[in-house]
């Protein structure tokens, strides 16, 4: 249940964004897949299948010599994490927390529209963005690779890769979305709602490094995302997909729940 008006006026303000994030990721995507170099990964893949533990130790895999592989390694580690999260952030704080601080959220509900509707509109209007963020990537990156190595992408295995994307993005906007809905300043929104997020991902490239610091997988909700695992078929990676579904969902109702209660001093 959503109002049209109100997310008509809300996604207008998204595309600027939507944009100059789509210009970013279309750069790093087209030069990074043309960056690929058949040969020279299966001269790779040999040397790992050869010396398996040496070539571990140095961060190479067998997946990552395929394309599919290459662009996990270069593009999902962190362009398709970073510019994803920096939109949800920016838009999750600017659909609540702006309008309560600033006093227009007045002007949203005294109109003869009922709260819950405001917060379904405003969760519309993020999802969206996400969403369309996602598609442009999944098409840019099959066009580009289709291009530049026809036949060379697992195209099913992409889909799966980016819907676990697409779930995970999810999961951090309804985390932005949550701290807008309950703070009603800004500085507390995006400190939280950013905060979280940026000191997440923190944690998981301390993960990554090996050693003692592995251990803070386990504290981050990045981990769930692991291309790796989808690549080699995991069935925990389909298990962690789910989860952040789920998970996302639950915070997105649990927002819905606090802007319909919270005191608004109006």
């Amino acid at each position: 249940m959503i109002n049209l008006t109100l997310y008509k006026r809300e996604f207008k303000r998204s595309i600027k964004i939507l944009i100059i994030f789509a210009a970013i990721i279309t750069m790093y995507v087209s030069i990074i897949i043309s960056m690929y170099d058949p040969e020279l990964m299966k001269t790779l893949d040999d040397f790992v299948k050869a010396m398996p533990q040496l070539m571990s130790a140095v961060g190479m895999k067998a997946n990552t010599t395929s394309l599919l592989g290459f662009m996990v390694s270069y593009l999902y580690g962190f362009i398709l994490l970073i510019f994803p999260m920096i939109f949800c952030i920016l838009r999750g704080n600017g659909l609540i927390a702006k309008y309560t601080e600033n006093g227009a959220i007045v002007s949203l509900i005294a109109a003869p529209v009922k709260r819950r509707t405001v917060a379904c509109t405003q969760i519309a209007v993020l999802v969206s963005g996400i969403t369309i963020l996602n598609l442009y990537t999944t098409i840019l990156e099959l066009v580009c690779a289709a291009v530049n190595f026809p036949g060379a992408l697992d195209i099913s295995k992409l889909l799966i890769i980016n819907l676990g994307l697409f779930c995970l993005h999810l999961f951090i906007g309804s985390i932005c979305f949550i701290f807008s809905c309950f703070f009603s300043d800004t500085k507390y929104s995006i400190g939280f709602g950013a905060g979280i997020p940026a000191f997440m991902y923190i944690l998981q490239m301390l993960a990554n490094a090996g050693g003692r610091a592995e251990n803070a997988k386990y504290f981050t909700f990045f981990t769930l995302f692991n291309p790796d695992n989808i690549i080699s078929s995991s069935n925990n990676s389909y298990i962690n997909i789910f989860i952040l579904l789920v998970s996302a969902i639950a915070l997105y109702i649990s927002s819905i729940t606090i802007f319909c209660r919270k005191d608004l001093y109006i």
